[in-house]
């Protein structure tokens, strides 16, 4: 899980998350990168802050020349849970049943999860 330090400035962070993101592509070697789709946001600051983020991270799969994949968040509910209206809860059930864990995953690496499934099941079709 990368997590950019709290309290550091808004560029430092996005460095934090491109370089810890780096060294997990180095390290693991994927051939593949999903992100889901940011949903509609009501705060424009808010918007603006993740949009920024997400650049960086496209920005580094590029970098790495890894294709990416770009999932909405409906289509990753649909393709774990089978329900595009699916809530967090049921979405992270089934992560928990689709990947045989013993414990439920904390809400945001459930979430990443999905996405990764998600890829996973639309790349069969």
């Amino acid at each position: 899980m990368i997590r950019s330090a709290r309290g550091a400035d808004f560029d430092q962070r996005i460095l934090g998350i491109h370089l810890r993101l780096s060294e997990a592509i180095e390290r693991h070697h994927p051939q593949f990168m999903a992100v889901e789709s940011p949903f509609v946001e009501k705060n424009a600051a808010t918007a603006l802050k993740l949009g920024q983020i997400r650049g960086g991270i496209l920005l580094t799969a590029g970098l790495h020349r890894l294709p990416v994949g770009d999932y909405n968040p409906m289509q990753v509910k649909k393709a774990v849970s089978g329900y595009g209206w699916a809530d967090k809860t049921q979405v992270g059930k089934m992560v928990q049943v689709l990947l045989s864990l013993k414990e439920p995953l904390a809400a945001d690496a459930s979430d990443a999860a999905a996405v990764a499934i998600g890829h996973l099941l639309a790349s069969r079709s």
